[in-house]
């Protein structure tokens, strides 16, 4: 098996279990500019993802997310794509999509929040008003 990893918003750090998984697999991050658009994203946030990157070895391209997985894995001869969870739709559409070409092995971390139901994935302050309860009980691990 001959994997890229997608780095997606949900696990920007260091410690992302695919990237632990894969060290020496090349990983990409794509900016979504339908998401940016439609979940109306602020430059701040923009800016904090920005500076999380940095701190990883990753490539950025901006686009589709499906389409540049797809060019990504195939000029790296990939055969798999390995990434980390994500309770977001749109991931699970992104998944969908790539699924059709590439193996996708997704990797599971560390629960952040244990939270039932609908969840608001657009405004983090709408998220954590559902998630800080459970997110200060003690865990087994973390990234």
């Amino acid at each position: 098996m001959k994997p890229i990893v997608w780095i997606h918003g949900d696990a920007l750090s260091p410690q992302n279990p695919a990237l632990l998984r894969y060290p020496k697999a090349p990983a990409l991050w794509v900016w979504d500019d339908s998401l940016l658009k439609d979940w109306q994203i602020s430059l701040k946030r923009v800016v904090f993802i920005y500076e999380c990157l940095l701190e990883l070895p990753v490539t950025i391209r901006r686009g589709d997310p499906a389409t540049e997985l797809r060019r990504f894995a195939q000029a790296h001869g990939a055969d798999c794509i390995a990434t980390t969870d994500s309770p977001s739709p749109r991931f699970n559409q992104i998944a969908d999509a790539i699924e059709a070409d590439f193996n996708l092995e997704i990797c599971d971390g560390p629960e952040f929040a244990a939270i039932e139901g609908y969840v608001d994935l657009k405004r983090f302050s709408r998220y954590w008003k559902t998630a800080q309860q459970s997110a200060f009980e003690p865990t087994t691990g973390g990234y």
